[in-house]
C-alpha cells in the first residue's frame, strides 16, 4: 500500500480502543475504492489484534462519509459486473466480532448511511445528518440497507427514508432510532471512545462476540427458535472461564481481566 494510500484512513490507539478516521475531508470522506480497502484491512488487523477490544469510526473535518465518489464512477453504460466485485464482502464491518462504535460526526450519505448502519452503537454530534441518496441518484437499496434500515426504524419510516431519499438531522435520527446517543459538536469521538472504554474493560470480550452472533442470527427466526439457541450457549457459558472471572470480580469489587478473542484462525467457535 502506497503511503497516500495509508493516509486515507487514519488509525489511532486509545488504550484498548482503536479510532479509524475517514480521512479524505476535502471531500467529505467520499468512499472510494482505495479507502474501502485500507479501512477493511484495517478492520480485519484489528479483529486478531489481541489488545484491541473495542473500535470506534468517524471522518475527518465536517463529514463522516458523503457516500460514494461519483466523480470516479464510470458512467453507466460501462459498468460490468466485475466492476462491483471486490476482495472482500462490502459488509465486512457487520462481521466483527468485536464492537464496532460509530461515532457520526458529519453528513452520512448513501454508502456513507450504511457504513453508519453497519455499526452497532451510533453516536451522532448535533450537526449530523443522514440520508439514503440512492433514488435520487438513479440507484437502488444498495448494501443490504433494505435489510438494517427498516429493523432500526420500522418499515414504514425505512420506506419513507428510501423513497424520498431525504435528509434527518441528528434530532430526529435520535427520535426514531437511526442513532443511540446524540452529544455536542466537537465530543463525538471523546464519546464514543468513552463508551467503548467501558465495554472492553468490563465486558467479556467472549460474550460479546456471541451476543453480536445472536441479533444477527435470531433477527428473522421464532421466539422459540432464539430461546433454545441461547439455551446452548448458556451451557457452553456455564462452564466457561468468563463466568468464573465475571462473577468472582464482582464479589471482590474489582475490574475483571477477562481473556481476548481468539484469532479467527484458531477454529475457537467465538
Amino acid at each position: 500500500m502506497t503511503p497516500e494510500h495509508a493516509d486515507l484512513v487514519l488509525a489511532e490507539r486509545r488504550g484498548p480502543v482503536l479510532v479509524l478516521t475517514f480521512n479524505r475531508p476535502d471531500k467529505l470522506n467520499a468512499w472510494t475504492d482505495d479507502l474501502e480497502d485500507r479501512y477493511f484491512t484495517l478492520l480485519g488487523d484489528a479483529e486478531d489484534d489481541p489488545d484491541v477490544r473495542a473500535i470506534v469510526v468517524t471522518g475527518a473535518g465536517r463529514g463522516f462519509c458523503a457516500g460514494a465518489d461519483l466523480g470516479r464512477l464510470q458512467a453507466v453504460g460501462d459498468v460490468s459486473e466485475a466492476d462491483l466485485l471486490r476482495p472482500r464482502p462490502r459488509d465486512l464491518p457487520a462481521t466483527l466480532r468485536k464492537p464496532l462504535i460509530g461515532a457520526i460526526n458529519g453528513v452520512a450519505a448513501g454508502l456513507g448511511m450504511v457504513e453508519a448502519l453497519y455499526c452497532d452503537v451510533r453516536f451522532a454530534s448535533a450537526s449530523a445528518r443522514f440520508t439514503t441518496a440512492f433514488a435520487k441518484r438513479g440507484l437502488i437499496a444498495e448494501y443490504g440497507i433494505s435489510w438494517l434500515l427498516p429493523r432500526l426504524v420500522g418499515r414504514s419510516r425505512a420506506t419513507d427514508l428510501l423513497l424520498s431519499s431525504r435528509m434527518v438531522d441528528a434530532e430526529e435520527a435520535l427520535r426514531i432510532g437511526l442513532v443511540d446517543h446524540l452529544v455536542p459538536d466537537g465530543s463525538v469521538v471523546d464519546a464514543a471512545v468513552a463508551y467503548a472504554e467501558q465495554l472492553a474493560t468490563h465486558c467479556s470480550p467472549t460474550s460479546m462476540a456471541v451476543i453480536k452472533d445472536q441479533l444477527q442470527n435470531d433477527a428473522d427466526g421464532t421466539y422459540a427458535e432464539s430461546v433454545a439457541r441461547a439455551e446452548g450457549l448458556m451451557l457452553q457459558a456455564f462452564r466457561g472461564a468468563d463466568l468464573v472471572e465475571g462473577v468472582q470480580s464482582h464479589l471482590d469489587k474489582r475490574t475483571p481481566t477477562f481473556p481476548s478473542l481468539p484469532v479467527r484462525s484458531s477454529h475457537v467457535p467465538v
